[in-house]
């Protein structure tokens, strides 16, 4: 059984709730600086991300495939559902003589309401070396299956630890 939903925190000067985010998710372009970095290898490097923010998650950067290293991308065998976005493909990453399994995502056909991410790229922070918001290293979203990038801008609690699956 999962836990009641959680008191949300108050957000700060420049900050945002989690909860405050809307579900179905909404999309958001987003100017902010992304870099996905994996065995000395920047994967991935944009100013042109579309933000995707769902209640009580950190924010998920979809990244354009012009502003990743897509021979890097090796594609797997795992996929998985969002009631949302559709059917996602996912992707290990090859560098520098390391392999993260099934550390990125994409939709190569999403549904209608979220063709802006169509063909973008997702990662999990936990599963590279680092990732980056305008210079400031994120926090990986806890758990197996959300990819949120925790941000000093961001403030939850956030879903994904055990016993958030009901949130």
């Amino acid at each position: 059984m999962s836990r009641p939903r959680p008191q949300p925190i108050t957000p700060g000067p420049g900050q945002e709730s989690v909860w405050d985010y809307p579900r179905p998710p909404r999309l958001e372009h987003s100017p902010k600086h992304i870099e996905v970095v994996f065995a000395g290898v920047t994967v991935a490097d944009s100013r042109n991300t579309v933000r995707v923010c769902e209640t009580s998650g950190p924010p998920v950067y979809y990244v354009p495939p012009g502003d990743v290293r897509t021979d890097l991308l090796i594609p797997s065998a795992f996929a998985s559902f969002c009631e949302w976005k559709g059917n996602a493909s996912y992707f290990s990453i090859r560098a520098g003589g390391r392999e993260a399994k099934d550390a990125a995502f994409s939709y190569a056909t999403p549904t209608t309401a979220f063709a802006a991410i169509q063909r973008y790229v997702a990662f999990y922070a936990g599963r590279v070396d680092a990732c980056y918001v305008d210079g400031e290293e994120v926090t990986p979203q806890a758990g197996p299956f959300y990819a949120g990038w925790i941000t000093g801008d961001v403030v939850g609690p956030f879903k994904g630890d055990p016993g958030t699956e009901g949130w």
